[in-house]
């Protein structure tokens, strides 16, 4: 690290401000026609649940080259920059999220996280989520000093997750899910602290300050208030990821103690457990068989005896069979 770091010449600090700075008129306009046209097929790949069209649309979305940018901002204490750049992303932000809104108008059954795999997966963000974005956001920066791994920018595009969760911020809102839309927000805001976090990190590492004044950039004076507010970014994500990645586990264990139970008591008169969902609290199991079914209260008296009392069970019966109807009659 210490041996790339002298390598850092003035004529790399010009080329990151030149590739980051989203400055000019031409370089402006190329962004925001970028990120239309990035939230509209990211919006379309949510709403057709469509792996590819949303990874098309992380390639796209120019959002990372204004977050990385400042991130370069923070480091050369370049105050003007930062404010610059923080703009550049919120009003970016805005306009996928309307874009998103608008789209789910267009569309005639709600997108939402119980129907659509590309929103169930986007609106409860764990603490794992913010580890892989440090670590995605490492890689983005360490591509960004080092030309000869600039390859590597287009995978950095797919594995951190901006525009996607922001459309579905918008179409969430539009199906009248603000839970939701707030945890999707959640998630994209964790993704800009730590590209922020860790592009100041590691531009830090490299010397870069060191680097601007021995080849007469201007740099300003960094702070130890600007670096506490970067790293409270991140922990004021950090502390609602950690209590989501709470309620994850302790649903999860909830739900594993429940289905061997209900599988156990359905099988003893012929039916079948189609799913078990919830959360900690409270619990539906959906069971198939034929009429009239098992015995709900045995269920409930030998999920007490496993030590579940505390958690309330919805059973839905579905009676199976088939009926023949024939033609003309």
């Amino acid at each position: 690290m210490i041996e790339a770091a002298s390598r850092v010449s003035g004529a790399d600090i010009d080329r990151m401000a030149d590739r980051l700075y989203v400055e000019g008129r031409r370089k402006q306009s190329a962004f925001w026609v970028l990120l239309t046209l990035a939230a509209i097929i990211a919006g379309a790949g949510v709403v057709a649940d469509s792996d590819a069209t949303v990874i098309g649309a992380m390639i796209v979305a120019p959002l990372m080259t204004p977050i990385l940018g400042t991130a370069l901002a923070v480091v050369l204490a370049d105050r003007a920059r930062i404010l610059r750049g923080v703009t550049t992303v919120l009003l970016g932000a805005a306009l996928v999220v309307a874009l998103g809104h608008l789209l789910g108008l267009l569309v005639p059954e709600p997108v939402v996280a119980a129907t659509n795999s590309q929103v169930a997966s986007r609106v409860t963000p764990a603490l794992i989520d913010l580890v892989a974005a440090l670590a995605t956001g490492l890689v983005g920066a360490f591509a960004l000093v080092r030309t000869d791994i600039s390859d590597t920018l287009p995978g950095v595009a797919i594995a951190i997750s901006l525009v996607p969760p922001l459309s579905v911020v918008g179409l969430t809102l539009e199906a009248g899910e603000p839970r939701q839309a707030l945890g999707a927000l959640l998630l994209f805001g964790s993704n800009v602290a730590a590209i922020v976090a860790t592009g100041t990190g590691l531009l830090l590492a490299f010397r870069l300050r060191a680097a601007a004044e021995a080849a007469g950039r201007p740099v300003g004076r960094l702070g130890r208030g600007t670096i506490a507010v970067v790293a409270g970014f991140v922990v004021l994500v950090a502390v609602p990821l950690g209590v989501g990645s709470y309620r994850v586990f302790t649903e999860s264990t909830t739900i594993a103690g429940v289905r061997p139970v209900a599988e156990q008591w359905a099988s003893a008169v012929s039916s079948q457990v189609v799913s078990v969902s919830g959360t900690a609290d409270a619990v539906r199991v959906e069971v198939l068989g034929p009429p009239p079914g098992p015995d709900v209260a045995l269920l409930r008296r030998a999920l007490d005896d496993a030590g579940d009392a505390d958690v309330a069970v919805q059973v839905a019966l579905v009676f199976g069979g088939a009926q023949e109807l024939p033609a003309g009659g």
